[in-house]
């Protein structure tokens, strides 16, 4: 699934090409997404000019004015830039096509992806309205991640994925961010000391921000908005590699599920 990285390397290719184009049309071709599109979405957008592109947890925000444009790339979902005008396959569903001749169009094979509108203010929308603070803004840091896992006794990997605690925090950068922290991933949120509070929120940050520069990580479906693929997952310390040595201890690096997700950890650097 496509994790904060990926969205902001996403948006920031998309960025300098929406911001200030007008559309000229939005072509659904299949609403059965997590959730339907919205029937009336082309009569929505059509002649808007876009003010912003900006980034909500994993969520993409075009700001059309009257309202803002919603997108989720779900769990196999890519936005990027038609080029040479190439004809859509089977699963691609949406098309923001601009007056300046510009197509972005979404991939979704799996379609648990979204394409949503919200009127006015889209932190009012059910889905952005109880989103923790962004792990690469001011809000975020040791002392929030203290405070906010004082009542809760899951495993700092599963409390680090909810979206409630920090904003777009997947799989991938959870357990990327637990290894430079030196966390186990199964130790309790509520046995962290305010000082590996900030050490963790500090690496959470260091993870994102390298991914983001690296173009995020390319695993199965994601490419970025001019059709490259990310090259982050070189740089794995510990994701994917079970088995294999860890690049600091030569430990064999295990892996173990949690929540029906795998998690992967170099038992002599991470404690509990």
């Amino acid at each position: 699934m496509p994790e904060l990285p990926e969205v902001e390397t996403t948006r920031r290719g998309l960025e300098p090409l929406l911001v200030g184009q007008r559309i000229r049309a939005a072509v659904v071709r299949d609403r059965r997404m997590r959730q339907p599109v919205p029937r009336r979405l082309p009569q929505l957008v059509a002649g808007a000019v876009i003010r912003t592109l900006t980034r909500r947890g994993k969520y993409l925000l075009v700001d059309c004015g009257t309202g803002t444009l919603i997108l989720h790339l779900g769990m196999s979902g890519r936005l990027w830039v038609v080029r040479d005008g190439a004809a859509p396959t089977r699963h691609d569903h949406f098309d923001l096509v601009l007056e300046n001749g510009t197509v972005v169009r979404l991939r979704d094979p799996r379609r648990f992806g979204l394409v949503l509108w919200q009127p006015g203010d889209p932190r009012a929308h059910a889905l952005l309205a109880n989103i923790g603070p962004e792990p690469l803004s001011d809000a975020f840091d040791g002392t929030w991640l203290h405070r906010v896992t004082r009542r809760r006794d899951a495993a700092i990997k599963q409390v680090l994925m909810d979206g409630h605690v920090v904003a777009g925090v997947g799989n991938i950068y959870a357990n990327e961010a637990l290894f430079r922290a030196g966390i186990h991933p199964r130790t309790h949120a509520n046995r962290l000391s305010r000082k590996r509070c900030a050490l963790l929120a500090e690496k959470i940050r260091e993870t994102l921000e390298l991914a983001i520069v690296a173009g995020g990580s390319s695993l199965r479906d994601y490419v970025r908005s001019d059709g490259l693929a990310g090259n982050y997952q070189s740089q794995f310390l510990v994701y994917g590699r079970a088995g294999e040595p860890c690049r600091r201890c030569g430990t064999a690096i295990r892996e173990i599920r949690q929540g029906q997700r795998s998690t992967f950890f170099c038992p002599k650097c991470q404690k509990a």
